[in-house]
């Protein structure tokens, strides 16, 4: 009977405990993340310029011209090539810098060399590097442009061209983004013992045998959830296109994120604003969900 109170007592220690160290945490996710979602829902039930204290409820007008609306399923297609093109070309060339680290630079002051040069552009802000390109690819007196011209060609407008202005933000994003997926990478390389190498040069695996039969599999957990990370990055991504042609030329690089912006901050439509706020948050948590489901299946197979 004693037993029994005192493992009753302990298992009400425990959860008082746990409810004491979660409490703060509940709290902030309440006030800054669950609120904000379910103020965004409530309105976008209104006709509201942002500022003023009067707001017409609208019902569902709001959503009804949301799934009318082709300039934001533009931006929302947009985001899906950001997506797809960013998971080919960031993870691919993390994880191959991450394999050069990880077997041909063993001297660590060259490995830090390579370390350092390599995660400087994920070090810098992406207004920095949003202006810095604005000026690299400028028509007139850019690199593209200067190199052109040494050739006898004329000047190279990459951003105000619809044709090339979205992949040139792409290729922007990946330089970016990919040396956070090198030290993701480092990061599961870390994870596989040296005894596994070892076995495996001992067994005469090549490092490229041991690389494609050995580390892949054990990287496959680290590359599902960098794929993971970098489809919902895409999908809310905005402070770049934003700062180099604020989805223009046209709608050429209009985003979900610099649509919303426009009608909340630049016409004052909150109420719009908030209805595609809220169409993104329904989208990106679909296509989370979804993209997850799928990659744990065929993790597991």
């Amino acid at each position: 009977m004693n037993k029994n109170s005192l493992a009753e007592n302990n298992r009400k220690s425990v959860a008082i405990t746990a409810v004491i160290f979660l409490l703060p945490v509940i709290l902030f996710l309440a006030v800054y993340v669950l609120y904000p979602i379910i103020d965004t829902f409530v309105i976008s039930t209104y006709k509201w310029n942002g500022i003023s204290a009067n707001r017409d409820f609208v019902g569902l007008k709001n959503w009804k011209r949301l799934l009318a609306d082709t300039k934001f399923w533009i931006a929302f297609w947009h985001n899906i090539v950001i997506m797809v093109v960013s998971v080919i070309i960031q993870i691919p060339l993390g994880l191959a810098l991450a394999t050069f680290l990880n077997f041909f630079t063993k001297k660590v002051r060259i490995s830090r060399i390579f370390k350092t040069v390599w995660f400087f552009p994920y070090l810098m802000s992406s207004v920095a590097i949003g202006f810095l390109f604005t000026y690299a690819l400028a028509t007139n007196g850019g690199i593209v442009s200067t190199i052109s011209g040494w050739f006898g060609g004329q000047n190279i407008d990459l951003l105000g061209n619809p044709k090339t202005a979205l992949l040139t933000i792409i290729l922007i994003v990946s330089w970016q983004f990919t040396p956070f997926y090198m030290v993701y990478c480092m990061a599961g390389y870390a994870g596989i013992s040296d005894d596994i190498y070892e076995a495996s040069v001992i067994d005469g695996a090549t490092k490229g045998q041991y690389f494609w039969k050995v580390a892949l599999p054990l990287l496959k957990p680290s590359l599902i959830s960098a794929a993971i990370l970098s489809m919902v990055g895409s999908l809310k991504y905005f402070d770049l296109i934003y700062v180099m042609t604020n989805g223009g030329p046209g709608s050429s690089t209009e985003l979900m994120a610099t649509y919303m912006y426009k009608f909340s901050f630049s016409q004052f439509n909150m109420g719009y604003g908030s209805t595609v706020a809220g169409g993104m948050f329904i989208l990106i948590t679909a296509v989370a969900l979804l993209t997850m489901k799928g990659l744990n299946r065929g993790g597991k197979e």
